[in-house]
Parts: C-alpha cells; structure tokens; sequence
C-alpha cells in the first residue's frame, strides 16, 4: 500500500490498521478505518488507544503541509482523546483541523465520527517540529 507521496504504508500502523487518509488540505485531513476485531479492546469494542492512533495520525500526516519535510519532521508532543461513544463495527472517519500553526508547533483538534456521524472521540494533539 502506497500512499501519494510513494510511501509504503502496508508495514506502519496505517496498513496495520486500514487507516486511509481521504482528504488533505491545509485546512482539514479526513481518515477512514474499518473497525474490526483486530482494532477491539477485549469486549468488542473499538480500543480507546485506537482513537488516539487515528487522531495523531490525522495530526502527523497534516502538520507535513506546514514544514520544510527536506529538512523537518512533525512529530507528536502531547495527545488527549475524550471517548463520547463505543463503536464495534462499521467505518469510523476522523476529521482534524488545525487551531494553532506556528513555526515549532502545531495544534490540531481532531473529531471522529462512527457511520451515523455520531461523535466517538474529541481529541487534541500539539505537534512539534523538529529539524533532522
């Protein structure tokens, strides 16, 4: 699995787990993923920390539009995730927007959805830049 820029995603967490990001603007990253056992905690249900991959994975591949990726990299610096609601079947979307883009931060504010476009999760994750 390769996404637009070439990269093999079939041995990361995003091929792990079918994350496919479907839109990529400045302004908004949309992602999909099925929920499936392998994404469940114990008793069915989508896992907390899956939210959490999914929304710094929305955060990861949006700060990239804002760097100098020759020189940069965006990584993680802080994430929280408020679970509204359990999901254990279907496609949930996560939609972040970025609230703050400086020139060593990054602030998104990442929602996911289930197929009902009911509130799942709410999270924010800081990212921070790095030079490499």
């Amino acid at each position: 699995m390769l996404d637009a820029s070439g990269f093999d995603l079939e041995n990361t967490i995003m091929g792990t787990l079918q994350i496919e990001i479907t839109e990529y603007t400045p302004e908004r990253v949309v992602a999909r993923m099925p929920v499936t056992p392998r994404t469940h905690q114990p008793f069915g249900l989508m896992h907390g920390g899956v939210s959490v991959v999914i929304a710094e994975t929305v955060a990861s591949a949006g700060s990239y539009q804002f760097i100098d990726a020759a020189r940069q990299r965006a990584v993680g610096l802080e994430i929280n995730a408020n679970h509204i609601r359990s999901v254990s079947q279907g496609i949930v979307t996560a939609i972040g927007s970025p609230v703050h883009v400086g020139r060593r931060t990054l602030v998104w504010d990442i929602r996911i959805y289930d197929e009902a476009e009911k509130l799942v999760c709410i999270s924010r994750c800081t990212m921070s830049i790095i030079d490499v």
